[in-house]
């Protein structure tokens, strides 16, 4: 199976490995004996984006002594626990779309999805065990507990007013970026790459994680409906309050339509006024653009103790991809 061309010229080597993991994540919905299961994991696998996260891995990997049987199954766990987070996020939110198609709940109810995504949860734990490496495992099973808790935290302030920086920055650590982080350590591990090249990789994913999440959030705002797969401003409406939002509250910290909203007075209307008022706000956005380029920065930082190679290129590539992507 030949690489996608476009994936080719994003991921440049780790291209040609990434049909194995496809292959690794598409036996997962075949292997069920219930019909019924078959059908959700088909639906909620078809939805896959580009694979950034197993491409980090697999180059990550070709810094050590490059093993595919071991690469393979990490990058599938990795990709797997993610779709099985958007998953439940999904059933939290009541979303109906992602990426512009049916949600597993929209199309077969909440109870069903949760389950889902617990086997999808289970899969992905017995693919990294396939690594057959007790500390890639354990980095594994404390991501889970860290998505976990960014879930929570995220759960337990919607409709919370607060212009609290830190505290978005700390859900989004647990939300997104560790499990880049682990995505690019476990790569690292996994083939036996030197210490200084693991400790580098796991700053380099959580850095390159904490962008790719602010990016996504300022999307929210400036994004359409057709490219972000979901409607515009759709964090805020559902209580959840990202970079953006936060430093709209700081610069208008009396007589805020997010703050009313939140109050439960005129709730829509004042969530449309908001995000109206961000999209227009041009130094709301480049402040916010300013705080991902940062990230962007400290995650190429990360790279400058490894030695200069086609790999180390690539993931300097796809810092700048993160930063100007618009989907």
């Amino acid at each position: 199976m030949k690489p996608d061309s476009d994936l080719s010229l994003l991921y440049g080597p780790a291209a040609v490995d990434l049909p194995r993991v496809t292959q690794l994540i598409g036996s997962v919905a075949k292997e069920p004996e219930l019909e019924f299961l078959q059908k959700m994991l088909s639906a909620a696998l078809s939805g896959t984006g580009k694979l950034l996260r197993p491409a980090i891995s697999i180059l990550s990997a070709r810094l050590g002594t490059y093993n595919i049987e071991l690469v393979a199954p990490l990058a599938a766990s990795v990709e797997l626990l993610h779709t099985a987070t958007l998953v439940h996020d999904d059933v939290i939110d009541e979303a109906d779309q992602r990426r512009g198609q049916p949600t597993p709940n929209s199309l077969f109810g909440n109870a069903a999805s949760v389950m889902l995504g617990d086997y999808m949860f289970a899969n992905a734990a017995d693919f990294i065990a396939r690594t057959d490496r007790p500390i890639v495992v354990r980095k594994f099973a404390d991501a889970i507990m860290l998505i976990a808790q960014g879930e929570l935290k995220q759960d337990s302030t919607a409709f919370e007013y607060s212009p609290d920086i830190n505290r978005y920055l700390d859900r989004i650590k647990g939300k997104t970026a560790v499990l880049f982080a682990t995505a690019a350590e476990g790569g690292a591990l996994v083939c036996d790459a030197p210490e200084t090249t693991t400790t580098a990789m796991r700053e380099y994913g959580m850095n390159l994680g904490m962008a790719f999440q602010v990016i996504d959030d300022i999307l929210d705002f400036t994004g359409t409906a057709e490219e972000m797969g979901k409607p515009v401003g759709s964090d805020l409406k559902s209580g959840t309050l990202t970079l953006p939002a936060i430093l709209f509250l700081q610069k208008y910290p009396t007589e805020n339509p997010i703050k009313r909203a939140f109050e439960g007075i005129r709730t829509n209307a004042n969530l449309d006024k908001a995000i109206k008022d961000i999209l227009n706000d041009e130094e709301i956005i480049a402040e916010s653009k300013a705080v991902a380029r940062s990230m962007c920065d400290a995650a190429l930082t990360s790279l400058q103790t490894i030695p200069q190679c086609e790999e180390k290129q690539i993931l300097e590539n796809l810092v700048e991809y993160t930063f100007e992507r618009n989907s």
